[in-house]
């Protein structure tokens, strides 16, 4: 990171911030193209390991390239807003992100499934009490992200 001074590396406000935070951006390799994509998620932090859960369709790019190219990208932001300046070069902004590289995998045990979509929606609606249909769970795709790197900033 060029800016050393606006890096966060306390891990718990980094976990406060993407706890707090919707929507991440996941950017795939198709051959030679980006494809970003954004996403619901779910959130996981146990030890030194990181990792992301979201979900999907078993047809499309976005699963298709889950199976072929599981490199993957991701971006979080946040708490923006403009900073006033007297000339347009003085302007600013208040923000905060993480972005980061990891592998991503498809969940294919039920058990798993279940409790990555209840990881996903207590992140979205603070409730893990959901049961699922078992036809819903074979039919829905569920991806994991294994974060391999991470970084956070703030201004």
């Amino acid at each position: 990171m060029r800016r050393k001074d606006r890096e966060i590396t306390d891990i718990a406000a980094i976990d406060a911030f993407i706890s707090r935070e919707k929507i991440m951006r996941v950017g795939f390799c198709d051959d030679g193209e980006v494809y970003i994509v954004p996403v619901n998620y779910g959130y996981v932090h146990r030890g030194d390991e990181c990792g992301f859960y979201f979900h999907g369709a078993m047809a499309g790019r976005k699963f298709e390239l889950a199976k072929c190219s599981p490199k993957v990208g991701f971006e979080i932001d946040g708490g923006y807003r403009l900073i006033d300046g007297d000339k347009a070069c003085d302007h600013s902004a208040q923000f905060q992100s993480v972005i980061g590289t990891g592998q991503l995998s498809l969940v294919g045990d039920a058990d798993e499934k279940e409790a990555a979509l209840n990881c996903l929606m207590k992140h979205q609606t603070g409730r893990s009490d959901w049961s699922y249909d078992s036809g819903m769970l074979a039919h829905t795709a569920v991806f994991r992200i294994k974060v391999t790197q991470m970084t956070c900033k703030a201004k």
